[in-house]
């Protein structure tokens, strides 16, 4: 898919104090990254020679949500509709965790339900990502 057809989104919940929230809005745009690793550009110099690394060659939005209309989100990307879609969320259980270890043990614990997602990301094909969030306004 040409990059002119993707795009990328990030929702929050609004009620997240501010550190929380660009902790969260860092952590998804990181692995989003990752996980969709074509939305990155390449690396570039300057004039003077100096290495710019590449950063996101598309707009990323960070949209305003509360938690269940994150989690209500995240449901629907599991649908068949959506599968396509690269979905990435950060939770409580993720963030009250010491390192990746310590987040792998808690979260294999833990039942879906019960978790508390802070923000999600979603990438893929543009069209889609406006069905599920182009009503949705931006986090000021």
């Amino acid at each position: 898919m040409e990059i002119q057809n993707k795009k990328c989104v990030i929702i929050l919940d609004e009620a997240l104090p501010l550190g929380i929230l660009t902790n969260t809005a860092a952590v998804l745009g990181v692995t989003l990254g990752k996980e969709r690793n074509e939305i990155i550009g390449p690396s570039i110099k300057d004039k003077s020679g100096y290495a710019h690394e590449g950063i996101v060659a598309i707009p990323i939005p960070i949209l305003k949500g509360n938690e269940q209309l994150i989690r209500e989100l995240r449901q629907r990307c599991y649908t068949e509709e959506f599968s396509d879609c690269t979905i990435v969320d950060f939770s409580d259980v993720a963030q009250s965790c010491k390192d990746y270890d310590d987040y792998t043990e808690k979260l294999k614990l833990q039942q879906e339900a019960s978790l508390h997602y802070f923000g999600i990301g979603i990438c893929g094909d543009k069209k889609k990502i406006n069905k599920l969030t182009g009503s949705l306004p931006l986090l000021r």
